[in-house]
């Protein structure tokens, strides 16, 4: 201690990591109070990510070091940093769902070799830290069952169930409503305010501003500014995180063209515990972005999976540009016009072993151009790499690079080249900008406005209720399988569309029937 002061919660001092010719955390330094939250902000790719994982012990800093409390981290001991204190909650939640509650907090809290379990002490202490740190839900009940609200109290009661003193947040509002958003941070100040610590990690710079009193801001690896909340704004720290200044893309009036693709009363099976659609009815209007609102897990799924042709109307009918279909499938949507930017880049947007030029053109190789009497031409497929690499500013070594050497942003930008170098009619934009920095996310934002100025009907999944209120012509909510009418941009708040998303409106709706 120095003049009797109590050492903060977690200092890093001048932590620095390589890979190879790359440096990932050049001298970073920060500490964290007691009973403080910090944000931590910076483009995918500015280092975030290698320093969670060197304070976690799955990365050893090339140098630098870390004390908690006062203490020394050892470096390169996951088991160390959780004696510690340090709890994570991470942006896809780490729970089974076939087991209860209690039992997703204790696992892996006892050794395999220990006799008994003492059951009812471990019921009594959740309990208490539900009461607590107003985190309610029901210890015997099965996690699969369990909202995603609820699914976040368990991944906080599990790192509060471990003693965490210091508890890191990764993009912790991605799939809340507005309502459970805002259960979040009362959590969170309640549990601030009995000393807590908290790392705050997001792209929702408002949130940011809403929930932490310090902000840090990393770029190319770099710690490039710390600022009070109270003294900046959403612009400021966009262009901390940038270099430069990050204009809002401008969504201009535009006139509705004839409906390119109609859904009419379709129903669709449920696939493995997810939820199919209930009788949907649905416009997609040429030179209109149609917004589609929900909590994950409420037919998002089914719903893309219909328009990409994976999915078959079990009822109801499909109609492309006023044409009945008879056989659908992947080939016949992309024959239709219909473009895919998929939600999980990695598990269906393409093949990390492959080349950018084999992913770039895995959905359009029929495209004359490239394809031949059945014969690929891939000096052709290689030039159109390049024009995507070069227009999308995709940041890579070459066309010949394979796919998983390359950041997310990256990747969804390749993916967003592929789709529309081939000027599709249709355009499914899946959750396009789910983890992307702000100049990344304006970037993607502005390309669909432009395929949209050009004639192009977009549907636009996102569990990001802001950017679907930002871009859309015209919001649908889905929930448990069913579609709202669509509203008109401006005519419903986020507290009207979060009680849609919530199922309330469905319900009310159907009561008023």
């Amino acid at each position: 201690m120095e003049g009797g002061a109590a050492p903060p919660a977690l200092r890093l001092d001048r932590i620095t990591k390589r890979f190879g010719p790359l440096v990932a955390n050049d001298a970073i330094s920060l500490t964290l109070d007691r009973g403080e939250v910090i944000a931590l902000l910076g483009e995918n790719g500015a280092g975030k990510t290698t320093l969670m994982s060197i304070l976690f012990g799955h990365y050893v800093a090339d140098s630098g070091t870390i004390a908690v409390f006062g203490q020394p981290l050892p470096p390169g001991h996951p088991a160390a940093a959780l004696a510690a204190g340090i709890g994570m909650v991470h942006q896809h939640f780490m729970l089974a769902d076939q087991l209860t509650v209690l039992e997703n907090v204790v696992l892996g809290t006892r050794s395999l070799w220990a006799p008994w379990f003492d059951r009812a002490a471990a019921r009594a202490r959740i309990a208490q830290l539900s009461r607590d740190f107003g985190l309610a839900v029901d210890p015997d009940a099965p996690t699969g069952t369990l909202t995603v609200g609820e699914r976040q109290r368990v991944e906080i009661l599990k790192a509060l169930y471990r003693d965490a003193r210091i508890l890191i947040l990764d993009e912790p509002t991605a799939v809340l409503t507005p309502q459970e958003t805002e259960a979040l941070f009362a959590t969170l100040r309640r549990a601030v305010g009995q000393g807590l610590s908290v790392i705050f990690i997001s792209h929702k710079l408002h949130e940011v501003l809403a929930v932490a009193s310090r902000i840090v801001v990393l770029r190319h690896g770099r710690l490039v500014g710390e600022v009070a909340a109270r003294d900046t704004d959403r612009h400021l720290l966009a262009e901390m995180m940038v270099g430069h200044e990050v204009p809002a893309p401008k969504v201009a009036a535009q006139q509705a063209g004839p409906a390119l693709l109609r859904l009419d009363a379709v129903e669709t099976p449920d696939r493995n515990n997810r939820p199919g659609l209930r009788g949907v009815t649905l416009d997609l209007a040429g030179g209109q972005i149609a917004g589609i609102a929900g909590v994950s897990g409420n037919g998002q799924g089914a719903l893309a999976d219909l328009i990409s042709g994976i999915e078959t109307p079990a009822a109801g009918a499909l109609q492309i540009a006023g044409a009945g279909v008879s056989r659908w499938s992947p080939r016949a949507a992309i024959r239709a016009g219909i473009g895919r930017i998929p939600e999980d880049r990695h598990k269906t947007g393409g093949i990390d072993a492959a080349t950018l030029t084999e992913n770039a053109i895995l959905e359009n190789y029929e495209w004359p151009p490239i394809s031949r009497r059945g014969w690929m031409r891939w000096p052709v497929a290689e030039a159109r790499t390049r024009q995507i690499i070069e227009t999308y500013d995709v940041r890579c070594p070459g066309p010949a690079t394979p796919l998983r050497l390359l950041s997310g942003g990256n990747i969804q930008k390749l993916i967003l080249g592929r789709v529309l170098e081939a000027a599709p009619r249709i355009i499914l934009a899946n959750q396009p900008v789910r983890g992307l920095d702000i100049g990344a996310l304006t970037y993607v934002h502005e390309r669909l406005l432009a395929a949209r100025a050009a004639g192009a009907a977009i549907l636009l999944i996102s569990e990001d209720l802001d950017e679907i209120m930002a871009l859309s012509d015209v919001i649908h909510v889905i929930s448990r399988g069913r579609l709202s009418p669509g509203f008109p941009r401006g005519s419903k708040t986020p507290a009207e569309l979060g009680l849609w998303m919530a199922g309330h409106g469905h319900d009310g709706a159907r009561d008023a029937a």
